[in-house]
Order: structure tokens, then C-alpha cells, then sequence
């Protein structure tokens, strides 16, 4: 079992000990072979890319997550590299107040705060403890042609939205679909101090604190819009949006289509030694900004499960993995489509007198 000790470390122990390949070094796949390795399973990692993704967005860390980063025994050394997110509003385009993130309520109810890291930080810590426990191998520029033909006692998907481990085992009844926006984030060589959202009619725009001396930001927009058509998509936003769209290089923008997962799967686990986690599994829109939250749960929750069965238990492990995190996943997925669909609106005016109804 995984269980955390309260400083951040954790103890594992398994009955025996399989071998198990994971599809995708993103940070769900990582952190599943961080637990795998911890009891005592041989893992192989495939990543098609040839070297790891570094840009450099935030992620945030709700607690939840963070209790799962402790059992991972990954805790505390993470948590050196965060900053709290506090005092975040929601704002008009001409900076009227709205409402403010729940982030106060969030901290009440868990104990703690939410945390931002950027997501070179995080990669970069799972790949350290992966260093640091050894017997895991992985393989870069390996896109994955067959996987049926993959020989492990375990197979775990975790290799996004186009997952092929997912097609291959699930079918393709659930499939990427996109959402009509597009996303552009990018971080600013300077602290705005002031966080939140703004929506305005079809589009938003977001800052966070990521570390000290830059803010990240994100913008969603209309699909059709360009690289040079957002700063004059937020041309008369209230400051400093026009300011960090403007000192911020366009060539280090990244720009993502908004695409979610539909219609939800019926099971993350099958043929007894087949499972998925994160992207793979329950890909949603970032609205709620859970999604490396959702897979770090997943790969806490698998490891935990595959770990107190053995490789004889498989298939009971999958299964009651699949019963402690799909629903919970899926509710999260449609909670934040449901968000999109709200933050977007074309007809802002009843969305704007209902958020003013929420308590500050």
C-alpha cells in the first residue's frame, strides 16, 4: 500500500512485483511509473516525443493533488517550487469586479492553499525521483503502432487526448472533439499582481503568479483567430492585459486547440491489465484548471490499487481503480465544459448579474 507520513515522504510495499510499460511521459504517465516503482515493479516508459515538452505554463495544485503528490513521496519536494494562489477575482473587460475565486473557501475546507508551479518544474521532478528509485527505462521517440502488441503484465495509458492505447482498447465510440476556441498561454517577464480572470463576450483572458519576477497568462478565443490577431482581440481590457500581451514575445506563445474528450468513457480499465489515466482517460477542457490534478489522482489511485493487489490481483485492482476515480474524473470533465460553455458566453449581461450574485 501507499500511504503518506505526514512529512511529505511515503512508504510503499506491494504484494510481489510485475512489469508494467506506460504509454506517455507526460505528467500522469510519470507519476503512474513513480508509484509502480515504488512497489517494486519493473517499468518501461514510451514517450513519442523526442524530448520531453518544457514549456512554461502553470499548473495549479489543488490539495487534493498535493496529498496525492505526498503518498507519491513527492510532496515536499515539490512543494519548494510553488507559490500559494490567493485573492483572485473575476473581472470585466473594463476591470469591474464580479466575483472572486473560490480560492478562500478552497483553503477553509482542505487546510491549505492551492499552489502554482510552472510545468517544467514538475516534469522535471518526476523525472528526478524516477533518477533517484531507479529500474525504470524510457524510451523517447517511440510512437506506438501496435499496442496490442505490448508485453507487461500491465498497460497504462497515458499518452493524451489521441490516445492510441485508448483506441485500441476502448474503441473509438469516445473521441477527441473540438470546442469552436482556441487557447493561447504564455508567460510575462514581470509580476502583475494583480490574478483572476476576465470574461468578456466569447473570450476571457487569465494571469497567475507562477514565480517570483513573471505571471503566466492564457487567452481563449474564437478558433479562427491568429497569432497576430490577439492583442487586438483584447485591445481597451482593463490593465496590464494589453501590457502583457504586448512584452511578451509572440514567437513563445503556445497556441492549443480547446478539445475535449466525448462522450465519456464506460470503463478506464479493461482486459484486466489495460488502463488509463489522465488525458487518456478524461481529457476536458482547462477551465477548472484540473487537469494535472485529475491525472495525478489517477496515478496515485492506480499505483495504490495495483500495488495492494500484486500482479496476480490485476484485474481487481483495475476494477476498483476504475471505481474510485471515473465518475469523480467525469464530473470533473463536465463540471468544466459546462464552465466553458458559461465563460464564453455571446449575451455576457445575465452571466455577469448572476456571478455578482455569488458571495465575495
Amino acid at each position: 500500500m501507499s500511504s503518506g507520513t505526514g512529512d511529505g515522504t511515503s512508504t510503499l510495499s506491494g504484494r510481489g512485483a510485475g512489469t508494467a510499460v506506460v504509454v506517455g511521459a507526460g505528467v500522469g504517465g510519470l507519476a503512474t511509473a513513480i508509484g509502480l516503482r515504488r512497489a517494486g515493479w519493473t517499468v518501461t516508459v514510451l514517450e513519442r516525443r523526442a524530448a520531453l515538452e518544457r514549456y512554461g505554463t502553470a499548473f495549479g495544485i489543488h490539495p487534493t493533488a498535493q496529498t496525492a503528490l505526498d503518498r507519491l513521496g513527492l510532496g515536499d519536494a515539490l512543494r519548494v517550487r510553488t507559490v500559494p494562489y490567493r485573492n483572485a477575482r473575476i473581472r470585466r473587460p473594463d476591470g469591474k469586479v464580479l466575483a472572486a475565486l473560490p480560492l478562500e473557501r478552497i483553503e477553509r475546507r482542505w487546510g491549505r492553499p492551492e499552489l502554482l508551479m510552472s510545468r517544467p518544474h514538475l516534469i522535471d521532478a518526476l523525472l528526478a525521483e524516477l533518477d533517484r528509485l531507479g529500474g525504470t527505462r524510457i524510451e523517447y521517440a517511440r510512437p506506438l503502432t501496435d499496442p496490442g502488441a505490448l508485453v507487461a503484465d500491465l498497460v497504462v495509458g497515458a499518452d493524451g487526448i489521441n490516445s492510441a492505447v485508448r483506441t485500441a482498447y476502448f474503441g473509438t465510440r469516445s473521441s477527441p472533439r473540438p470546442i469552436g476556441t482556441v487557447a493561447w498561454i504564455g508567460i510575462a517577464g514581470f509580476e502583475t499582481g494583480l490574478y483572476g480572470e476576465t470574461w468578456g463576450e466569447g473570450r476571457f483572458f487569465g494571469m497567475t503568479p507562477v514565480e517570483p519576477g513573471r505571471t503566466n497568462w492564457y487567452a481563449t478565443v474564437p478558433a479562427a483567430t491568429r497569432a497576430r490577431e490577439l492583442r487586438e482581440a483584447f485591445t481597451g481590457w482593463h490593465d496590464p492585459i494589453p501590457r502583457v500581451l504586448a512584452e511578451t514575445d509572440p514567437a513563445t506563445w503556445v497556441r492549443y486547440e480547446m478539445r475535449h474528450l466525448y462522450p465519456a468513457l464506460r470503463a478506464f480499465a479493461a482486459d484486466g491489465r489495460v488502463a488509463l489515466v489522465g488525458d487518456a482517460a478524461h481529457a476536458m477542457t482547462p477551465n477548472l484548471g484540473q487537469g494535472a490534478c485529475t491525472a495525478l489522482l489517477d496515478a496515485e489511485a492506480l499505483t495504490r490499487a495495483v500495488a495492494a493487489a500484486g500482479p496476480d490481483g490485476l484485474p481487481g485492482a483495475l476494477d476498483a481503480y476504475d471505481a474510485e476515480r471515473r465518475r469523480s474524473a467525469q464530473r470533473v470533465a463536465f463540471g468544466s465544459r459546462t464552465l466553458h460553455r458559461f465563460m464564453t458566453a455571446r449575451r455576457p449581461a445575465l452571466r455577469d448579474a448572476l456571478l455578482r450574485m455569488l458571495p465575495g
